[in-house]
C-alpha cells in the first residue's frame, strides 16, 4: 500500500511544473501599465520563474477574483495606487474570501501614496495596523543612505534579516554577504498585533521611527511607533496556509534599488552591493508558495508485535498493543521536492489523544522509509489501558512553513475473555496462588490424618457374670 502511494506521489510531483505549488496565475494591480517599467527586473524574475502576469487597473470592470465559484487567479500583487478605493471587485470581503480560498497576496506600500481603504481594512482584519494618516514615513538618523537621503534620512540601509528563532528556517537572509545591505527607501512601517499568525520578516532598527512629514514637519510630537515596534516587511499565514506579505516600501523592488552602486552609509563608507534583488525573490517566492511548503506524502500505523498480521492503518486496536506510527514529509524549494529536515532545536510530535492527549511523543527520523524526495518520521509506543475512540494527530505549525495538521481516528477495544493472561503468568498473583496451594494442601493433610489415625484413650473393661 505504501509503495503504491509513493509511486502516485512521484507521478504527481513530476506533472507539477517548476513554479508555485498553488498555481502560476498572478494578478498585478497598478494604476498605469507604464509603471511596470520601474519594476522590470522584479517582474521579469517572476516571469522567468514561470508566472503568468495579468496587469489590471483597480477600477477595471472586467476584473473578477472569482468565476463560477473558483479563483480566477492564484496570487495577487498590489503596487501603490493613488485611488482611495479599489472598486467593487477588490473589496475587503472579496480579498478575505480570496485568502479563504487559499489565494496569496503581496501588498506593497509607499509613504508618498496613501494606502487604499480596502487594503487598510484588510490589514486591520489581520491585526496589522498602519499609521492613522496611512502615509507615515520611516526615518533613521544613524542608518541611512548618505548619497540619496543626506537631508531627510528616509532611505534606510539595513542588514539582511537573520534567523528569528532557532526553530525557524532562515529563508530571507541566508547567504547574504557581510557588506551587502538592504535599501529601504521612503517606506511605511506597520505595527503588528499579538496574533500567532503574524511574523515580522524585517524590523526597523532601534534608532528608527515613523512620523507624518506633512503634518509634523521637523518637530515630531506624536510617534506612531519607533524602533523594533515597526515591522517594515511582515508575513501573515492563515490557518489554511494562505499567505499575505506586506512590504512597506514598493521602491525597494524597483530597478534602481537592484542596481544601486552609489549607496554609501552615514559614515561615508561605500557599500559593496545591495541584497534587494535576492530579498525580493525570496519574499515573493515565500508569498507565492515557491518555498516553505510542506507536503504529507503518506501516513501509516500498524501493529508491531510478534505474530501480528501487519495490516496497514487498521480501524481498531486492542488496549496495550505495541503500535508503530510513521509519517512521510517533503518540502518544496523553488523547483523540486526534497526531504523535510526538522531543525535540531525543534521537535515533530505525535499526539495519541481522546479528549486530551494520553501520549505526546517525539517522532524520529526513519531512514528505512525515507527517500531522496521525502523524509519519514516514526515512533513505536504502547497503547494506553483505556478503551474508546482515539486519534493519531500530528500538529506542526511553524512560522514560514505551511501548516501540517493530520488526524487519523481509530477504536481501541477491551481485551477479549481469552486474551487475558493466566494468573500464573502475573508475578503479582503468586502470593495468592501460593496461599491457595497451602490451604488446599493443609486441608487434605488434615483429612488424611483424621481418617487414618486410631482413637487415643484407655480401653473400657466389662465384668463376667455367672
Amino acid at each position: 500500500m505504501r509503495s503504491l502511494l509513493s509511486v502516485l506521489v512521484f507521478v504527481l510531483a513530476a506533472v507539477v511544473s517548476a513554479i508555485s505549488t498553488s498555481g502560476n496565475r498572478l494578478l498585478v494591480i497598478l494604476d498605469d501599465v507604464a509603471e511596470k517599467e520601474s519594476y522590470s527586473k522584479f517582474l521579469g524574475d517572476l516571469e522567468s520563474r514561470g508566472f503568468q502576469l495579468s496587469f489590471e487597473n483597480p477600477k477595471s470592470e472586467s476584473l473578477a477574483l472569482f468565476r463560477l465559484g473558483e479563483r480566477s487567479y492564484d496570487h495577487i500583487l498590489f503596487f501603490p495606487t493613488k485611488t482611495k478605493g479599489l472598486g467593487p471587485n477588490l473589496t475587503p470581503n472579496l480579498l478575505v474570501d480570496f485568502l479563504n480560498a487559499k489565494g496569496n497576496i503581496l501588498v506593497t506600500l509607499s509613504s508618498g501614496v496613501a494606502a487604499p481603504n480596502s487594503l487598510v481594512s484588510l490589514l486591520a482584519e489581520l491585526d496589522i495596523q498602519l499609521p492613522a494618516d496611512r502615509t507615515g514615513l520611516v526615518v533613521d538618523h544613524f542608518n541611512y543612505d548618505a548619497s540619496s537621503a543626506a537631508d531627510m534620512h528616509d532611505v534606510l540601509l539595513l542588514p539582511p534579516p537573520t534567523r528569528i528563532r532557532p526553530d525557524v528556517k532562515d529563508f530571507f537572509g541566508a547567504g547574504a554577504g557581510q557588506d551587502e545591505v538592504l535599501v529601504f527607501p521612503r517606506g511605511v512601517g506597520a505595527s503588528l498585533g499579538a496574533s500567532e499568525l503574524l511574523t515580522p520578516i524585517l524590523r526597523a532598527p532601534r534608532t528608527a521611527y515613523s512620523y507624518n512629514p506633512k503634518e509634523q514637519g521637523e518637530v515630531v510630537d506624536d510617534l506612531f511607533a519607533a524602533g523594533e515596534q515597526l515591522a517594515l516587511v511582515s508575513a501573515f499565514q492563515a490557518r489554511n496556509s494562505a499567505r499575505l506579505t506586506l512590504v512597506g516600501s514598493a521602491e525597494m523592488l524597483q530597478d534602481k534599488c537592484f542596481e544601486a552602486s552609489e549607496v554609501s552609509k552615514a559614515d561615508g563608507k561605500k557599500v559593496a552591493g545591495t541584497f534587494n534583488r535576492e530579498f525580493a525573490k525570496r519574499v515573493s517566492g515565500w508569498t507565492f508558495n515557491e518555498i516553505g511548503v510542506l507536503r504529507v506524502n503518506w501516513i501509516e500505523h500498524h501493529l508491531e508485535e510478534a505474530g501480528a498480521t501487519n495490516e496497514s492503518n487498521p480501524k481498531i486496536y486492542r488496549i496495550k498493543n505495541d503500535v508503530k506510527y510513521t509519517i512521510s514529509l517533503s518540502e518544496y524549494a523553488w523547483n523540486a521536492w526534497k526531504p523535510f529536515a526538522v531543525p535540531d532545536s525543534d521537535a515533530l510530535q505525535l499526539e495519541f489523544s481522546m479528549l486530551s492527549p494520553f501520549h505526546r511523543l517525539p517522532l524520529t527520523l526513519d531512514a528505512t522509509h525515507s527517500s531522496d524526495t521525502a523524509a519519514a518520521y516514526s515512533v513505536l509506543f504502547k497503547l494506553p489501558d483505556q478503551h474508546g475512540i482515539f486519534n493519531f494527530k500530528v500538529n506542526y505549525k511553524r512560522p514560514f512553513l505551511s501548516n501540517v495538521e493530520e488526524k487519523n481516528t481509530v477504536s481501541v477495544r477491551h481485551m477479549a475473555h481469552n486474551e487475558w493472561p493466566r494468573s500464573f503468568v502475573i508475578s503479582g498473583a503468586w502470593p495468592w496462588i501460593a496461599g491457595v496451594g497451602v490451604t488446599v494442601t493443609g486441608w487434605l493433610a488434615f483429612c488424611a490424618l483424621w481418617m487414618f489415625s486410631a482413637p487415643v484413650g484407655a480401653k473400657r473393661e466389662t465384668k463376667k457374670t455367672q
